[in-house]
């Protein structure tokens, strides 16, 4: 156990498995210092957590905590490839939104992401971030979320 796995376990938040790719991808790939993940969907235990658009079928507070998910699901992919304990810095988080017509809230709905990766990381959690409304996600899903994290 290190720094990263130890502060999870104090949280009581446990690293979901990996989720596998859906297409010809995978979930995470090295290049020198950077990890670069794959856009992560809310899956849980393998199966879709939520399918709609957000502001229509799904709520905002909603989407929020599916952000979470999804971010979870990119850190699995991480700890995966290089060892979660490897991580030195969340550089850039990349969310998209699913969103309803006229729906405008993108930028809380990615906070579920970016605020779990503070409650882990803290000052190292801190990151550059794009939170973007799309028409449709990959399986119906509300959010997806992408990382880049620096590591040793």
């Amino acid at each position: 156990m290190g720094r990263w796995t130890d502060r999870l376990a104090e949280l009581g938040i446990p690293l979901p498995e990996v989720v596998a790719p859906v297409a010809d991808y995978v979930p995470a790939v090295r290049s020198g210092s950077l990890v670069f993940t794959a856009g992560q969907v809310p899956i849980v235990a393998g199966e879709v957590a939520a399918t709609g658009k957000v502001g229509a079928e799904i709520s905002g507070d909603e989407a929020k905590q599916y952000a979470r998910i999804c971010a979870l699901n990119a850190l699995a992919a991480v700890d995966n490839l290089v060892g979660l304990d490897s991580v030195v810095r969340v550089v850039k988080v990349v969310g998209f939104v699913a969103s309803a017509e006229g729906f405008t809230g993108q930028p809380a709905v990615v906070n579920g992401a970016s605020e779990v990766l503070g409650e882990i990381f803290g000052d190292a959690g801190k990151h550059a971030r794009s939170a973007v409304g799309v028409a449709e996600l990959p399986l119906g899903v509300p959010v997806e979320v992408e990382l880049v994290v620096e590591v040793e």
